[in-house]
């Protein structure tokens, strides 16, 4: 199997926006069955979040959501909070978030979203008012390069302002990329089709634990509030439940003084 994945993963776009648009521009249905990777299509997930953003997120801001891909936890959010803005690099993954969005009433003046690459510099600006914003971050930072991450965490520093708390949720499956795609079904026989087209267009993941937050968000510049393991839930893809559930990690911070 190793081979076949090499080949496959050798066929990403090395440029990371365009990977990612040209993933989107190709994606024909999400939810259950769709081919998107990491869609579940429910909203167990969320759920297991919601105590937690409701315990720490500032209820008078905005929640951006960064990297809202077709918008499943924007809209999740809009529910909970008054008034939610997901951003993706992609325009298409965008078009589709409001395409996917629109007709539902209880979301009517909740949600909006735009298209943004939140590792440029200053991406952080104009996303919020003066009072900052809260930020919801899930999956996204592990499939970052080290300098972008950093150049994320610095836009969201400048987004969370002095009141804006920010909840990340990452997976942070130790093994090598064999362990991984194993995990998640593929076998010598085949490869589930959302995760063939995954390692076929996007480029490679990681993981991000209590180290790499250590690293990209030290205590000298973020408080941390709270922290532990979460699963990540990912599209069925086999008869096995827990082959759709990647260990995770999530945190919860404010920028220090």
């Amino acid at each position: 199997m190793i081979p076949k994945l090499a080949r496959l993963s050798r066929s990403a776009p090395k440029d990371r926006p365009l990977a990612w648009d040209k993933y989107w521009a190709g994606i024909k249905a999400t939810g259950p069955g769709g081919e998107v990777l990491w869609d579940s299509g429910r909203d167990h997930e969320f759920l297991g979040y919601r105590d937690v953003l409701l315990r720490h997120l500032d209820p008078e801001l905005p929640v951006v959501d960064v990297g809202c891909g077709h918008g499943s936890f924007t809209r999740a959010l809009a529910r909970t909070f008054r008034e939610v803005v997901g951003v993706d690099v992609s325009a298409h993954a965008v078009a589709r978030a409001g395409a996917e969005s629109e007709g539902q009433e209880d979301l009517a003046g909740r949600v909006r979203y735009e298209a943004r690459d939140m590792t440029a510099p200053g991406a952080g600006r104009g996303l919020a008012d003066e009072r900052g914003a809260n930020v919801f971050i899930r999956g996204v930072l592990h499939v970052l390069s080290p300098g972008d991450q950093e150049a994320l965490v610095e836009n969201l520093r400048v987004l969370a302002g002095s009141r804006g708390t920010v909840f990340l949720a990452e997976t942070n499956f130790q093994g090598n990329p064999l362990d991984y795609v194993s995990h998640l079904g593929a076998t010598t026989r085949g490869i589930p089709a959302p995760l063939e087209r995954a390692i076929r267009e996007l480029p490679m993941p990681g993981h991000f634990g209590p180290a790499e937050r250590a690293r990209v968000l030290p205590a000298e510049s973020w408080e941390l509030l709270e922290d532990g393991a979460v699963a990540i839930e990912t599209n069925p893809m086999t008869d096995v439940a827990a082959q759709s559930l990647i260990p995770g990690y999530y945190a919860v911070l404010r920028p220090g003084p």
